[in-house]
């Protein structure tokens, strides 16, 4: 008499997406994770306060009999001394916060190329994961992952708030549209300046394979791409070229010179001011004009973009180059 065998137990279904591999990397770096997101909460919390008080001193004043127009008089000088010594203290807090904003990507790209991608292939606790039906592809998938959304959740959220806490403070102390740190921590360049961070520091992490060499390559390659484009900036856009009356005073001043009657160009750093220090500068060439070469603040957009399309063409490429390695090596 035949009897039945008891049925197969059907495999369990292979795990899906990246909610198992992002979990383990939530857990891994979550004391990194909770300190940085502090700061920025407190950084956030720092420019809403500092713009409020800002907005405050900057009515109180307006609302007084003194200005900070001509002489201000003996009834006023202190008044007015004390207002600006304010304004430029509050000033002084949105600099701090763009320059953290603009250098943040050198960490982003230092803490992935070392503490979280070389530290794993050097101790070889990557093997835990990939033993577990987490391929190396999902591996580093999720290892990018994680940061990605809350590192870009997280610098959108400043970067609009420091934009917000400027235009509101109002000072006597506008920033320049055109700093470096200014730029880098506006608009949409400090996202895929983080986004690059996160590519490159996955590539590197992979190629060096040692954490405190990793980390110091990202941290120095990651800032060199900073420094390189905020030297090239003023050619992704063409220039403008004024040659007769007032220019805005936001513009972005490059070039200054003077004309001559065969339409030659002379810098002024070159030929200075006055003409009369620079004799054999103008000798036999006679001055028709001057012209200035600059970026109006309409060129903001234009130049964010364009610095923007080439940080996501070099992130796309680190990133295809990371999983190419990554396949080489393991498969």
């Amino acid at each position: 008499m035949s009897t039945l065998a008891p049925p197969r137990p059907s495999p369990s279904p292979a795990p899906t997406g990246l909610r198992g591999p992002a979990r383990v990397v939530v857990r891994q770096h979550r004391l990194v994770l909770w300190i940085t997101g502090g700061l920025a909460v407190a950084m956030a919390l720092t420019l809403v306060a500092t713009a409020l008080w800002s907005s405050h001193v900057v009515d109180a004043f307006a609302s007084g009999p003194c200005t900070t127009e001509g002489d201000p008089g003996r009834g006023c000088y202190q008044p007015v001394r004390d207002y600006l010594d304010s304004a430029l203290k509050f000033s002084r807090v949105f600099d701090y916060a763009a320059l953290v904003l603009a250098a943040l990507p050198v960490f982003v790209g230092a803490f992935v190329a070392g503490p979280m991608i070389a530290r794993e292939l050097e101790t070889g606790t990557f093997k835990v994961s990939w033993t577990q039906s987490v391929p190396p592809a999902r591996w580093l998938a999720a290892k990018l992952a994680v940061p990605a959304v809350l590192l870009m959740t997280g610098v959108a959220a400043l970067t609009a708030v420091l934009a917000w806490a400027r235009s509101y403070a109002d000072t006597p102390y506008p920033a320049q549209w055109y700093a470096p740190t200014v730029f880098g921590a506006s608009g949409v360049t400090p996202l895929a300046h983080t986004l690059l961070a996160l590519s490159a520091g996955a590539l590197i992490g992979l190629l060096v394979r040692r954490t405190v060499a990793a980390t110091g390559v990202a941290a120095l390659s990651t800032g060199a791409v900073i420094v390189v484009l905020a030297a090239v900036r003023p050619g992704l856009w063409p220039l403008r070229t004024w040659e007769s009356g007032g220019i805005p005073d936001d513009s972005w001043i490059l070039e200054y010179g003077r004309i001559t009657d065969t339409g030659e160009r002379l810098s002024i750093d070159i030929c200075g001011q006055p003409v009369s220090e620079h004799p054999a500068c103008l000798a036999g060439k006679t001055v028709v004009g001057e012209y200035l070469d600059h970026h109006p603040a309409s060129h903001f957009w234009p130049l964010q973009l364009v610095e923007t399309g080439i940080l996501l063409v070099l992130a796309a490429l680190a990133l295809t180059l990371a999983f190419r390695l990554l396949r080489r090596r393991h498969g």
